[in-house]
């Protein structure tokens, strides 16, 4: 249940929620967290949403997909409270990281992966620009979230979006964009192996 949504879901919605996560199918469960940029849905009724999620994963032995925007304490220190499924190597994903390199130092030793978007290229990205040479190989993913957090309003963002995003990684990282590549194709395999 994404955030924005937390104040729509009724009862029969957390059940049919708690059917589908339960699926062998299901890897993980998300997108969930916080939005206080948007606040669509009331900040202490995301709060409990976020709870109960993270406790459903728990129970069923799934990581996390987590959405976090200008939450970036409450998030982390949640994350931190969980205990999360203790026989996964990885916790869960911060999606589109957006926090600082304390925030993600944390985060990636207690098992979870940060997801590394194309404001990572952009100089007003303090906090992600600052995480991605901190943290260890094998420990972040990239991604589009297209149609979202395009280039510019008239260009679209794609796939091929993430060749720019391991591009600027590798020069924040001073790596090869190969071995971004190869550290991001670690941390996917401990993901879907879990």
């Amino acid at each position: 249940m994404h955030p924005h949504h937390a104040a729509e879901t009724d009862d029969a919605g957390w059940d049919e929620l708690e059917r589908l996560a339960a699926d062998d199918r299901c890897r993980a469960v998300g997108e969930i967290g916080l939005d206080y940029f948007r606040n669509l849905s009331p900040p202490d009724v995301q709060r409990d949403a976020f709870a109960r999620q993270l406790a459903l994963a728990a129970g069923l032995d799934r990581p996390v997909l987590v959405h976090d925007r200008d939450a970036h304490d409450e998030v982390t220190a949640s994350l931190e409270a969980w205990i999360g499924p203790a026989r996964r190597p990885v916790k869960g994903v911060l999606h589109a990281f957006s926090g600082d390199a304390a925030m993600a130092e944390r985060l990636t030793a207690r098992g979870f992966l940060v997801s590394f978007a194309l404001p990572v290229t952009f100089r007003s990205a303090a906090g992600p620009r600052a995480a991605a040479p901190t943290i260890g190989d094998g420990t972040f993913l990239v991604e589009t979230d297209a149609p979202y957090l395009g280039p510019d309003r008239d260009r679209r963002n794609e796939p091929t979006t993430v060749l720019r995003v391991v591009a600027e990684l590798a020069q924040l990282r001073g790596q090869e964009a190969e071995a971004v590549a190869a550290g991001v194709r670690q941390a996917y395999d401990r993901l879907i192996g879990a």
